[in-house]
């Protein structure tokens, strides 16, 4: 039996966990994408039709991806993750087996209880574990010259796989964020796609644009990353952002992929017209009145793969719910990209008491409204008035929807508890994606931008949120991300001097940590002096794809402006050690 240090039994994947999965992504007979098979009945409908570039590697039955590593491995993957033979748990999932992943389990049962066995060196001799790359920049280079040498350096291209890997091969070449993230993520890739523009790498924000185009056709929706165990989630939907990139040097941008973006509009509003008010189903909630909002799920409720020991230890301090309830939670945060926060906290401190499922969230909802907007234009671009007459009005309600349900009376948006039917009381730099999409009132969006400076503005930027948690999507860390949601949406409602405050505030900090270390990471401290972020499962990783991007635009804005700045106004910041 496999136990953890404690003595308590290890969360097992068991027999129905495995086959719920199967159910929900995999024909487990032939090992085919079940996504993929659903393509047919998708086409059928008149929505969409599938299709890929010329070439493409399939994703269908002709070359089924491989179970992912839980599933392939079974008991092995438990001692495995559970004991920690590699440092980092991501690293097992995205190692190579020296032999065919049957035979591996095989040998692994015939030795395990002998009284020579060592785990470690049996993963050793069965298993090649991941590299990562090292990045030796050219001596004292510009920080902008620093990014155009790093691109190439994060740059990809796998259109095939090596046999059982966890890799997801893609048509196109793609840029990966760096350090332990050695595939293509979602959200990452809008922020990236926006430096590689300023850059003159049109060719790759053309190339990455095809891929999650792709993904879409052959999955139905962008996976969280081209990863066989991340393919039952995604991330926030920037899909018609990066068609809007796009648009902006191909007139035919937005016609050419609407149909990928109505098959994602489709994956988030899945089960949305047979869902009764007052409840939720997958993606979708339909509140009491019958008005329906989106919030953040998982197909799954198992620890995560590349998580496995820590949600493991996160169930076992639970007390009140059943672990897959606090699987689920834990994933569908994942999903949000904030992963983790206390955005998703019952108590607002402790991560045991995630409520992610529960929570209708502003930036998700704020994203939605944009893809729907996006195809009703491209609807009426292509003289659909059906098509745009409804994608119109679903944009409408949608806005009107969060005006009433995700506008805080404190002076915010927010987020919005559906179960206890309640706003979430908790100013995050997520407040400012209404902004940023521009579907905020004028006067709701001054009144954001007051609270944010007076409550998120720090020294090195936006606070993330107003709490301490040691999460890395809390304070003190800052997110290039949000530093961009944050400067275009303010500047989009006028609110230039905050904008512009914000911005050079975290190019300052990128700067520092620049001339102090030779490198751009992933995440900031912008409260403290001394620069990089940390918290969370992991180090701070450095590369970094949104980071590049995000840099090269604010250089673009302020790169000339003086860094220096007045301190911020006093708010408070909530520490869980206090």
């Amino acid at each position: 039996m496999d136990t953890e240090a404690t003595g308590r039994m290890a969360p097992r994947l068991e027999p129905l966990a495995l086959e719920r999965r199967r159910a929900r992504l995999w024909n487990g007979a032939a090992r085919v994408p079940l996504v993929a098979l659903l393509l047919g009945s998708l086409a059928c409908s008149g929505a969409t039709t599938a299709r890929a570039p010329t070439g493409a590697p399939s994703l269908g039955a002709q070359q089924a991806l491989p179970p992912p590593p839980e599933e392939l491995y079974g008991e092995l993957f438990v001692a495995v993750q559970s004991a920690h033979v590699l440092a980092d748990q991501k690293a097992f999932v995205d190692a190579l087996p020296k032999l065919e992943p049957r035979v591996i389990l095989e040998h692994y049962r015939s030795q395990k209880d002998q009284p020579s066995f060592d785990l470690k060196t049996f993963v050793g001799a069965h298993f090649s574990s991941p590299v990562e790359a090292t990045i030796v920049p050219p001596a004292a280079p510009s920080l902008r010259d620093h990014i155009a040498w790093l691109w190439p350096e994060l740059t990809r291209t796998t259109r095939a796989a090596p046999p059982w890997s966890s890799l997801v091969p893609l048509p196109e070449p793609y840029v990966v964020p760096g350090g332990r993230f050695r595939e293509i993520y979602y959200w990452d890739s809008y922020f990236t796609m926006l430096g590689l523009n300023e850059s003159g790498h049109a060719d790759l924000v053309r190339s990455m644009l095809a891929n999650f185009a792709y993904e879409i056709d052959q999955l139905g929706h962008v996976p969280n990353g081209n990863r066989t165990y991340y393919l039952s989630r995604s991330q926030p939907p920037f899909f018609s952002h990066m068609v809007e990139l796009a648009a902006a040097n191909d007139a035919g941008a937005l016609l050419k992929y609407l149909p990928e973006l109505r098959r994602e509009h489709d994956y988030w509003m899945e089960g949305a017209e047979r869902t009764a008010p007052g409840n939720a189903h997958a993606r979708v909630v339909v509140l009491p009145d019958g008005t329906t909002l989106n919030r953040y799920w998982d197909e799954l409720d198992t620890p995560r793969s590349e998580s496995y020991s820590q949600d493991a230890a996160t169930a076992r301090a639970v007390t009140d719910r059943d672990a897959p309830a606090v699987y689920r939670d834990l994933r569908a945060a994942a999903e949000s990209g904030w992963d983790f926060s206390s955005r998703w906290f019952g108590d607002s401190m402790k991560l045991s008491s995630i409520r992610t499922t529960a929570i209708v969230p502003v930036d998700l909802n704020s994203l939605l409204h944009h893809l729907e907007r996006s195809i009703a234009k491209g609807c009426r671009a292509q003289r659909d008035t059906r098509c745009a007459a409804e994608f119109t009005e679903r944009a409408s309600r949608r806005a009107a929807a969060i005006e009433r349900y995700l506008w805080n009376e404190r002076g915010y948006y927010g987020d919005y508890d559906w179960l206890s039917g309640a706003p979430r009381d908790n100013l995050t730099a997520a407040s400012l994606f209404p902004l940023f999409v521009g579907v905020a009132s004028a006067e709701h969006a001054q009144q954001t931008a007051r609270q944010v400076q007076a409550e998120l503005l720090a020294p090195g930027g936006l606070l993330t949120t107003q709490r301490k948690t040691g999460e890395q999507w809390d304070a003190p860390n800052g997110w290039a991300p949000l530093q961009w949601v944050a400067v275009a949406g303010l500047r989009r409602y006028e609110q230039a001097a905050l904008a512009e405050s914000i911005g050079t505030r975290f190019l300052a900090r990128v700067r520092r940590v620049y001339a102090a270390q030779g490198k751009l990471v992933e995440k900031y401290d912008v409260d403290n002096e001394t620069g990089e972020g940390g918290g969370g499962e992991y180090p701070n990783q450095d590369g970094f794809g949104w980071t590049n991007g995000v840099t090269l635009l604010l250089l673009d804005l302020y790169g000339a402006k003086n860094a220096t700045q007045k301190a911020p106004r006093a708010r408070t910041v909530h520490d869980a050690g206090t």
